[in-house]
């Protein structure tokens, strides 16, 4: 992938993002304790980024999102739930992601980005009602992003997998990943020192 192809990508993957945020505020959150919550649906563009790009790119794509969707709708509550949401579900996402495909599939990367997305936001919502009470929904939220999760990560797994562009886009990241660690363990790679033996030539 090129430099202007790179560009062009994070920035459809952020338009889109910001396209299913302002999309998502049209449906109503189904809890009245934490007004601007919301269910994280734009998690189906972290997780296709998470795949397809770097590190420091997913950060800018989530950073893009956030900043426009507040601009073009949002509110301060709402950017602070998203932005809670979204940087918390980033980070679990990125770690569990790090386990390895043989340990984890997509799906469960997204289910836990759901969960710690609603986590994040619960913890807003008790700092903005000034109490820890807000926390006993979570197990309602747990189970509610259990089941976002699945249909996020079964969604973007199917477009990971059938769309060519973002399926180049993976083998291309893992391509490069595995070069780097190949590159890596050479370098720490022991070298051995064999000490010439001048009695043996005498």
């Amino acid at each position: 992938m090129t430099k202007n192809q790179r560009i062009v990508y994070i920035a459809l993957l952020a338009s889109q993002a910001v396209i299913i945020s302002l999309l998502e505020r049209a449906i109503p959150f189904p809890f009245a304790f934490a007004p601007g919550a919301k269910l994280g649906l734009a998690n189906i563009i972290t997780c296709m980024a998470l795949y397809t790009l770097s590190t420091k790119d997913v950060g800018k794509v989530i950073g893009i999102r956030l900043i426009l969707s507040s601009l073009l709708g949002g509110t301060i509550s709402t950017f602070m739930y998203s932005a809670s949401g979204a940087i918390l579900s980033f980070i679990g996402m990125w770690i569990v992601k790090k386990l390895g495909p043989e340990r984890i599939s997509l799906i469960g990367v997204s289910v836990t980005g759901a969960i710690l997305h609603n986590i994040g936001q619960l913890v807003v919502a008790s700092w903005i009602a000034q109490t820890w009470t807000v926390l006993l929904y979570l197990p309602v939220l747990s189970f509610i992003g259990i089941l976002s999760g699945i249909a996020i990560g079964v969604f973007a797994n199917y477009l990971l997998t059938h769309i060519e562009k973002l399926h180049y886009y993976r083998y291309v990241l893992e391509s490069n990943r595995r070069k780097n660690n190949d590159k890596r363990s050479q370098q720490t790679r022991p070298i051995v020192f064999v000490k010439k033996r001048d009695d043996l030539f005498q």
